[in-house]
């Protein structure tokens, strides 16, 4: 693998001792497809058992992202069809992540640029994860009438306080500093210098260690900035301390400030359905003992979106039609029954295996 294998959408090649593996559709800023899904799994079992491979770095070609989440128009195409795809996609990609939760070898996630959705879940579970003064990382999942997936019902309620909840909810883009405040990731280093993160990884010695890697890259970061979320934690944690969106909702009308009026602002135009439902699973994710735990709960949910039709309905408002104005259906909180969200809560048939 040393000169690299090549095919289409992901390259994977060895560099020395690094198992480098590049997402390449730049003009999709990198979003995912299951042929993608199927390289990355495939390369990472190969990289797991070469012993000449002391470390695997994952990144995105092109300047803009390194993944901007699954392919969503592909997946409305196929709950449109009802051609399975969709299903199948949602199983090996969660299969995926926890592959890289587990993964035996030290594993860099360089998340220069738009990280998002299943962005996230090829980064934030890694071991080492590196974002750039160009990161912009979010779940947005609950402006397209979905909720957050790929195990962030296990790493968003493990953010301090409610900062997980609101980067859920909300479904806001926030930055480096933000990022790694929420526990999403570890170090900043500059993006021209991520060339030199490789070439470094690429010289370490076989049978390195994560700490290792750690001192390495420690050595190339660089203090975030300040964290907004750490500047309005108090506030976050006072409203969004509640298990009802309603009292949520109630809570940061009482708040001042421009930070709480635009959290409100940006609730009132995401799905009802989806606020109800990711705040139902994050809460979850915070009892529960493992991200496979989450995973299964989440695929379950995944399942049943393909019979509701805020899912058709956001993806036609932000990559279809791109008239960016959803009609939600019901078209409030209130109106949302718990029978409703009961519905999305079945097992998945068949279970996730990992």
């Amino acid at each position: 693998m040393q000169d690299g294998e090549r095919s289409g959408e992901v390259i994977i090649e060895r560099r020395g001792t690094a198992g480098v593996i590049r997402l390449n559709r730049p003009r999709a800023l990198n979003s995912l497809t299951l042929p993608m899904i199927r390289a990355i799994a495939a390369a990472l079992h190969a990289f797991a058992g070469d012993s000449e491979v002391a470390s695997v770095v994952i990144s995105g070609e092109g300047e803009r992202g390194f993944c901007a989440g699954g392919d969503i128009r592909a997946l409305h195409e196929s709950a449109r069809a009802g051609d399975g795809l969709a299903a199948t996609f949602w199983r090996e990609e969660f299969r995926l992540n926890h592959q890289i939760a587990s993964y035996p070898k030290p594993y860099v996630a360089l998340m220069d640029g738009i990280t998002m959705g299943g962005g996230v879940g090829l980064s934030s579970h890694g071991r080492h994860r590196i974002v750039t003064e160009r990161t912009r990382l979010a779940m947005p999942e609950t402006g397209i009438g979905y909720v957050p997936d790929v195990g962030a019902t296990w790493l968003l309620p493990r953010a301090p306080g409610e900062a997980g909840t609101w980067l859920g909810l909300t479904g806001l883009d926030i930055g480096a500093a933000d990022a790694i405040h929420a526990g999403l990731a570890d170090l900043q280093i500059a993006s021209l210098r991520l060339g030199a993160v490789i070439d470094a990884l690429s010289g370490l010695p076989r049978g390195s260690s994560s700490s290792d890697v750690d001192t390495l890259l420690q050595g190339l970061s660089e203090p975030p900035a300040e964290s907004r979320l750490r500047q309005n934690a108090a506030m976050i944690d006072r409203a969004f301390r509640f298990d009802t969106v309603e009292e949520i909702l109630a809570a940061l009308a009482g708040e001042e400030g421009d930070f709480a009026a635009e959290t409100r602002r940006v609730l009132s135009t995401r799905s009802p359905t989806s606020l109800k439902l990711a705040l139902r699973l994050l809460r979850a994710g915070r009892r529960s003992a493992s991200l496979a735990e989450c995973l299964g709960r989440e695929l379950g949910a995944c399942l049943q979106m393909l019979d509701n039709p805020d899912f058709f309905e956001g993806i036609r408002a932000a990559v279809i039609d791109k008239d960016r104005n959803p009609k939600w259906s019901p078209a409030s909180v209130e109106a949302v029954g718990a029978a409703t969200i009961e519905r999305f809560l079945k097992p998945a048939e068949p279970p996730l295996s990992l």
